[in-house]
C-alpha cells in the first residue's frame, strides 16, 4: 500500500529544507517496503534472485530493483519534471534544475548475508552539489537527514562529531573495492594506518559509515572507489554535523589534488582531519 503524503511544515521559500523532507519521505516508504519484501536470507542460503554487476562478489537483488523503482515513482509524484540517478536503473544528471541521486540498498552483501548494516540513501542536487538528504537503515528504522545549511540530525536529533583531538586514540571507518587487486591496495593502505589509530571499522555500507562519523560513533572514514549514490546523502549529513568532509565530486567534476586519490571518500571530525589526511597520503592513498 502507498504511504500517504507526509505534510511538509517549512517555509515555502526554504528549497534545501523543503527537499530534505521529500528525502525523507521517499526512504522512509522504501524502508517500510524493504521490510514487506521477501527476504534473501529467510531460506537460509543467500542466492535467489540474486545477480552480479562489476564482479561475482558485486552483487544485486531483486529488492534493489523493486526499490529504486519505488524511489523513482514516488519522486515522480512529488517532484515532477525532476530527473532521476540511481544505482541499479541509471540516468543522467543534466540541466538546471534539481535531480535526485538515490542508491535503493547501499551494503547489498550485508543485507543478502541478513546482516543488519544497510541502507536507503536519497539525496537532492543541483550543479553537482548536494542540497538535501536522507539515509535510512531499514533493520533499525534510524533516519538521518540533512539540508544545506541548517544542519543534520538523527530520527530529529541534531547531530554533532565527536570530540577527538588524538588521531592515536580515534576509531576509523573504511571500506574495500570490489576488484581483488584494488582490495590489496586499500588493505595495504589501511593495515598502515592501523598502527597510527584506535581501531579500524569496516561496515559494509559508505552511508552509514558518513552517518557513523556525523554521529560521533566514529572519528573518521576513508574509502577510495565509491560511487555518487553512496555518498550524495551522507557526506552532506557528515558536513552539516560537523565534520571535514572531502569528495571525489559528481561525475564528470575534477576531484580535488590533495594527495588522497582521484576517488577517495573522506570525512573526519576537524581537530584530526588534516593529521590523518596526511597520514593517509604518506601511506599510499594516491595509490590505491
Amino acid at each position: 500500500m502507498q504511504a500517504e503524503q507526509l505534510p511538509v511544515s517549512v517555509p515555502a521559500d526554504d528549497e534545501p529544507q523543503r527537499l530534505r523532507a521529500v528525502a525523507e519521505q521517499v526512504a522512509l516508504e522504501a524502508a517500510e517496503h524493504l521490510r514487506a519484501l521477501p527476504r534473501p536470507w529467510d531460506d537460509g542460503v543467500p542466492g535467489e534472485g540474486v545477480a552480479t554487476k562489476s564482479t561475482p562478489t558485486d552483487v544485486v537483488t531483486a529488492s534493489d530493483h523493486a526499490l529504486e523503482t519505488l524511489l523513482r515513482d514516488r519522486l515522480a509524484q512529488l517532484r515532477p519534471g525532476d530527473t532521476v540517478l540511481g544505482e541499479e536503473h541509471g540516468g543522467v544528471v543534466e540541466g538546471p534544475g534539481v535531480a535526485w541521486v538515490v542508491d535503493p540498498i547501499d551494503g547489498t552483501v550485508n543485507f543478502l548475508y541478513g546482516l543488519p548494516w544497510y541502507a536507503i540513501s536519497v539525496a537532492a542536487v543541483r550543479d553537482g552539489v548536494s542540497l538535501a538528504g536522507a539515509v535510512v537503515e531499514p533493520s533499525s528504522r534510524r533516519l538521518w537527514s540533512a539540508a544545506a545549511g541548517h544542519g543534520a540530525t538523527l530520527d530529529g536529533v541534531p547531530l554533532a562529531v565527536s570530540g577527538a583531538t588524538d588521531v592515536a586514540l580515534s576509531l576509523l571507518g573504511t571500506g574495500f573495492s570490489y576488484r581483488v587487486e584494488r582490495r590489496a591496495r586499500q588493505a595495504a593502505m589501511v593495515g598502515a594506518l592501523l598502527t597510527h589509530v584506535r581501531d579500524v571499522r569496516r561496515t559494509g555500507s559508505a552511508s552509514l559509515d558518513l552517518c557513523a562519523v556525523a554521529a560521533g560513533w566514529t572519528d573518521a572514514y576513508i574509502e577510495h572507489g565509491c560511487n555518487w549514490w553512496d555518498w550524495a546523502a551522507a557526506a552532506l549529513i557528515a558536513a552539516e554535523a560537523g565534520a571535514t568532509v572531502r569528495v571525489p565530486g559528481a561525475p564528470g567534476s575534477t576531484p580535488p589534488d590533495d594527495g588522497l586519490g582521484a576517488d577517495a571518500l573522506f570525512a573526519a571530525t576537524p581537530a584530526i582531519a588534516a593529521e590523518l589526511h596526511d597520514l593517509a597520503r604518506r601511506n599510499g592513498a594516491a595509490d590505491v
